[in-house]
């Protein structure tokens, strides 16, 4: 197959199924990405595979979305289509990714396992740290770089402006350590928006008497989330604590574009 083309959410008027960047590839036997399923989808493939039937230049097509589509979101989306040579498909996708939003994530436990699991298919550049050689899987996803560093806390000066940081090493000396690394870069360039501990309001009232003893007052104590993960939901299994915390990263995300 010498030609696809590119479909682009360019426009969203009102509420609509995807954002504007959206996007998807069509040939004539499948797709990959989504403008946002449904009948607009449909039908935007249909007008790909006619574009890809008889050449024309790039054009931009309305879609209101309501009863006539079979869609109720009520707003109006405006699809742009652009007929690529195959190989210009990769990058012109490249172009329309979402910016990937750093994340910190501290030990190679059986949460930090599934953390990165339940990361791999969402827009976070992650980097996995554990002072501990032979924790970290062979097969990874892409999104993810492992570090080896000992001490492990030594990893948060080189961190990614921006970082979403999480906390969960094998001991609790070490997450101190790492937390406490934190809050001196938080005092040093500010650059650290959110940083999460695994554990119980004990073990955080535990940390606070030996931040304090090493000098950090209580406002800086408060810009630590612990425990992690966004309320209401039960359970300590390590995929429903993975849940939980990435739920809280993408709220974050939001928070801190």
């Amino acid at each position: 197959m010498d030609a696809v083309v590119l479909v682009t959410v360019q426009v969203v008027d009102g509420s609509g199924p995807r954002e504007p960047g959206a996007w998807m590839v069509v040939d004539l036997q499948g797709f990959t990405g989504t403008v946002g399923g449904g009948q607009l989808e449909f039908d935007a493939i249909g007008v790909a595979r006619d574009l890809l039937a008889h050449p024309a230049e790039p054009f931009t097509r309305r879609y209101a979305l309501g009863p006539s589509l079979g869609q109720c979101c009520g707003g109006v989306v405006h699809l742009r289509f652009e007929r690529l040579h195959a190989s210009q498909a990769a990058a012109a996708t490249a172009r329309l990714q979402p910016r990937a939003q750093p994340v910190a994530l501290f030990g190679g436990g059986h949460v930090g396992h599934a953390i990165v699991r339940a990361c791999a298919d969402l827009p976070f550049a992650l980097t996995w740290i554990d002072s501990r050689d032979g924790v970290f899987p062979s097969a990874l996803p892409a999104n993810v770089l492992c570090e080896h560093s000992d001490p492990v806390q030594a990893a948060v000066r080189d961190l990614a402006p921006g970082s979403l940081v999480l906390v969960m090493s094998f001991s609790h000396a070490e997450d101190l350590d790492i937390v406490a690394a934190c809050l001196q870069r938080r005092r040093e360039r500010r650059d650290l928006p959110f940083v999460g501990l695994i554990g119980s309001k004990s073990k955080w009232a535990a940390f606070r008497h030996r931040l304090e003893a090493r000098g950090f007052d209580a406002a800086e104590h408060a810009g630590i989330t612990c425990p992690i993960g966004v309320p209401g939901i039960i359970g300590k299994e390590p995929a429903v604590i993975a849940a939980a915390a990435v739920a809280q990263l993408l709220q974050q995300r939001t928070l801190h574009p």
